[in-house]
């Protein structure tokens, strides 16, 4: 019979904790049944082993970037909701940075969970490009133009690339605007 209050929710939201506080660490079952006060054994109940403690981690981290997009582009548009849009990702990216990497991956073609997962945070930036009046292939085109700038910027920045004295909020803010500028300009197909 299963602990009273473990779920597979409970199991992979400590794991992902467990990956934050401890990145130079490897997640292990062992780690995480101890931190749960549970033997090894249990938590196959709920999760399919490491692999499925990594995929269960990777849907949760999906969902939760896209829901803090989400929230931050409610009542927002065009420039003000990219702005808004880039800022949580960034946030999102900084206070989570070991599962960051994990929200990158596309789906694949007959994983339905994760393409759900994915595709809510698409939706988000789908309905953000639609302000410009982008859809169909453009809105794909400027989809990948958005996530490759916003994601290399959070990526060298959280790899601890930027050294250099200039001031770090500021050369965040000119490539999102840059990014908006592109964006009011961007040509139809």
């Amino acid at each position: 019979m299963p602990r009273a209050g473990l779920t597979t929710a409970v199991v992979v939201e400590r794991g992902a904790q467990l990956l934050e506080a401890h990145p130079t660490d490897e997640l292990t079952l062992a780690a995480l049944a101890e931190s749960l006060g549970v033997r090894v054994p249990s938590l196959y109940k709920h999760v399919d082993g490491l692999p499925g403690l990594r995929r269960g981690m990777m849907l949760r981290a999906k969902g939760n970037l896209s829901a803090a997009l989400a929230q931050a582009c409610i009542g927002r548009a065009r420039a003000d909701a990219v702005r808004s849009l880039a800022a949580a990702y960034r946030a999102w990216a900084r206070e989570n940075p070991m599962q960051y990497p994990m929200t990158i991956r596309a789906p694949e073609p007959d994983d339905t969970e994760d393409q759900l997962a994915s595709g809510s945070g698409l939706d988000v930036i789908y309905t953000v490009l639609a302000g410009y009046r982008l859809v169909g292939d453009d809105a794909i085109d400027a989809t990948r133009f958005l996530r490759s700038v916003i994601h290399g910027f959070v990526s060298l920045e959280t790899a601890g690339a930027f050294k250099l004295t200039a001031d770090l909020e500021r050369s965040y803010d000119r490539t999102i605007d840059s990014v908006v500028t592109a964006l009011e300009t961007w040509p139809r197909s």
